[in-house]
């Protein structure tokens, strides 16, 4: 069965992309939880979760942070209260925290996510095996790696078929240091929409913010998969999904619902070439014309990355 998981940044935003018919909601708290679209309280937390599942849908709480001795100390209290309030799982890739679970008899289903890590089925196993019931995979896996561990997976994994994607992270405030060295007060926060380019390549447009996770950068183009959606599918990977850290309000509701309608054409038997096409011109519509789309590293030859 293909699910549709997508972030949210307000209770407002859940709100409507479960009217708009995504099966999961990606959420979290930003101490916890890396490059989250907003932060939600416990509150908003719990409201959020009581609401998917009035609606017969599910709530996953990222809890992928990088962890530091401080996050450690403080996560037991917050993984109880998810426990409480019934999440449906949890995000992580630390080691850790899967441990602390265990320790503390927090019995939460949880989905492996090692951000860049995660390239290879044996992994994937190795960690179904130790309870994971699902994994998200690295964004950088081009399609014949992607069918080979889709293939060899004891559990379902997760693919970004649309949004931004990280390619750096560091702890060090690396903006902040840079606006210190040239006498600058800048705020170096997401919302600000600073970007970087390669001196040789003035095309390049990597969007970079700072939080209290450090510095990340991403990607020039967003991911859009839209178009080989029936490739995904036939291949088995069958959750999908979309990432709105750049894509505000009602316009990420609006792209939600275009891959829900390609969602129930694929598994309807119903997506067709016209179909597709119509949906990644409206796509592309919606998109902010500031950001590109390609289709990542899904296209390119496994033998041609360095």
């Amino acid at each position: 069965m293909v699910e549709i998981i997508a972030t949210a940044e307000s209770v407002e935003q859940a709100k409507s992309l479960i009217a708009a018919g995504v099966d999961i909601l990606y959420i979290g708290e930003k101490r916890f939880g890396l490059r989250l679209p907003a932060s939600f309280s416990y509150e908003e937390i719990k409201e959020i979760t009581d609401f998917a599942h009035k609606e017969q849908k599910q709530v996953r709480i990222a809890v992928n942070a990088i962890m530091h001795n401080e996050h450690l100390q403080d996560v037991v209290p917050y993984l109880q209260f998810l426990l409480e309030i019934g999440v449906d799982a949890v995000v992580v890739g630390d080691p850790g925290v899967v441990h602390l679970m265990k320790k503390n008899d927090i019995a939460i289903p949880f989905v492996y996510d090692a951000q860049t890590l995660v390239t290879n089925s044996t992994q994937i196993n190795f960690w179904a095996k130790r309870g994971a019931t699902a994994a998200v995979l690295a964004r950088e896996l081009t399609k014949p790696e992607l069918e080979e561990i889709a293939e060899k997976s004891n559990v379902p994994v997760e693919i970004l078929v649309y949004g931004a994607t990280c390619i750096h992270q560091s702890k060090r405030p690396l903006v902040k240091n840079y606006f210190g060295f040239v006498g600058a007060e800048e705020d170096t926060g997401k919302d600000r929409g600073l970007f970087i380019s390669e001196p040789k390549n003035k095309d390049t447009h990597y969007s970079i913010y700072e939080d209290e996770h450090g510095t990340h950068i991403f990607a020039t183009n967003d991911v859009n998969l839209m178009t080989v959606l029936g490739e995904l599918k036939e291949m088995g990977i069958a959750q999908w999904k979309l990432d709105g850290i750049f894509v505000k309000g009602e316009t990420f509701v609006k792209i939600a619902e275009l891959f829900v309608k390609a969602k129930e054409a694929v598994t309807e038997n119903r997506w067709t070439d016209a179909l597709r096409d119509e949906l990644q011109e409206q796509l592309v519509q919606l998109h902010p014309q500031e950001r590109g789309l390609d289709k990542g590293f899904y296209v390119k030859n496994p033998t041609d990355i360095q």
